[in-house]
């Protein structure tokens, strides 16, 4: 079939075999390019498909020459409908690394849940023995509690008061106001249930009880904190209270497991284009004006680059350094006075009229088709192409 991108308001339903591909290609290519890191030999990747948990299975294997094995929920073709890029990101991972020589196993299924977990620890049984680094990089919307069956949906709100600031849309680039209600408790728990450290620990636990964690092993998991323009709907927000349970539950693992030598981290990293912030009021303006203001001083980074720079410069040099939360922070380019201060200025002048000009708009929708498969010149998006694509070593 033909494939081009198709729009559910910010959620793009298509996806494109060949671009997503080439996505990945253009990732190994980078971590290649830029030489070995003296990292992880056997590394589990708990949300392994698209983002920053593709970029450490990348810099994994191409980088640290590990071997892996990757677990995601995501949906494969069926009939006229494509499979999620995901999906293809995997199986264009599987392909690389198999031709390179190297171990690679994925697991597709809800790893919230009790089975994928015995499913993963026996994969690691049979194939690996033991992982030295977990990567915990899950992005959902909906958890059910694997013990008491509870459905949990996450939301992205402010707490305490009506919120009101700009946005734009990218599809558009009509910059407008945006007001949104508070969460309520039960919103907030909801969200920390999801999105908080809990799963983390359960999957450490589960591991470490199975004997399937090395001695002095490496954990990591993903948090973001951003500047003060966005604090309302994501630090201080519902977001935010997940993001700090995250970062509790690191020391906490830490602590449980220092018998065995276990260290747990949460890295903060770049805000980038995602499928979740595309959805998150205020963000997509703050990006496409973060973007230009970086790409001008020659330091913007995607997820290729950030996760790279955090083996290579963090948690794999010997001379790692926390901030006073004892957070990783690889976000410490953003967050430069000088960035945040000409995005501050922009921030107040932007309109429908200017946000080209003054943002990066064209960046971030590109960023955006990118992550779908779309908008790389070097794919004929007119040609027809298989979109039924398996990946050979998928345990579901």
């Amino acid at each position: 079939m033909v494939i081009s991108p198709k729009f559910r308001g910010f959620i793009c339903t298509t996806a494109h075999p060949d671009g997503c591909e080439q996505n990945v290609r253009e990732q190994i290519n980078y971590v290649k390019a830029q030489g070995p890191v003296d990292g992880p030999k056997k590394v589990l990747v708990i949300g392994a498909s698209t983002g920053y948990g593709l970029a450490s299975r990348i810099v994994s294997t191409f980088g640290a020459g590990a071997a892996t094995i990757g677990v995601f929920f995501e949906r494969p073709a069926s009939g006229n409908r494509t499979a999620t890029a995901g999906w293809y990101n995997t199986a264009a991972f599987e392909k690389a690394a198999t031709e390179a020589g190297f171990y690679a196993k994925s697991i597709n299924g809800d790893a919230f849940s009790d089975e994928i977990k015995a499913q993963t620890i026996e994969t690691i049984k049979k194939d690996l023995g033991q992982v030295d680094m977990v990567v915990y990089s899950l992005a959902s919307p909906r958890r059910v509690h694997p013990e008491t069956g509870e459905t949990f949906n996450s939301v992205l709100k402010p707490i305490g008061k009506l919120y009101t600031s700009r946005t734009v849309d990218f599809h558009s680039g009509v910059v407008s106001e945006v007001t949104i209600e508070p969460a309520n408790e039960e919103e907030i728990r909801h969200t920390v249930a999801v999105m908080g450290g809990e799963d983390w620990e359960m999957w450490m636990h589960a591991l470490h009880k199975a004997g399937v964690l090395a001695k002095d092993a490496v954990t990591v998991a993903y948090s973001y904190i951003g500047p003060e323009i966005t604090y309302s709907v994501y630090r201080e927000g519902t977001i935010g209270k997940a993001k700090d349970h995250l970062e509790a539950t690191a020391f906490k693992i830490t602590e449980e497991l220092k018998s065995e030598g276990v260290k747990a981290y949460v890295s903060v990293n770049k805000a980038l284009v995602t499928q979740a912030s595309a959805a998150i009021p205020v963000i997509p303006l703050y990006i496409s004006l973060l973007f230009k203001v970086m790409k001008k001083k020659g330091i913007h980074e995607g997820c290729i680059e950030q996760i790279y720079r955090l083996y290579k410069d963090r948690l794999y040099d010997g001379t790692l350094e926390l901030d006073e939360k004892g957070r990783i922070r690889v976000d410490d380019l953003e967050m430069r006075e000088d960035v945040q201060s000409e995005v501050a200025g922009l921030w107040n002048s932007a309109t429908s009229e200017n946000i080209t000009a003054i943002g990066d708009l064209e960046g971030y929708r590109k960023d955006f088709f990118n992550l779908f498969g779309f908008d790389f010149p070097e794919v004929d998006y007119s040609a027809e192409v298989e979109a039924d694509v398996k990946i050979p070593s998928i345990i579901e």
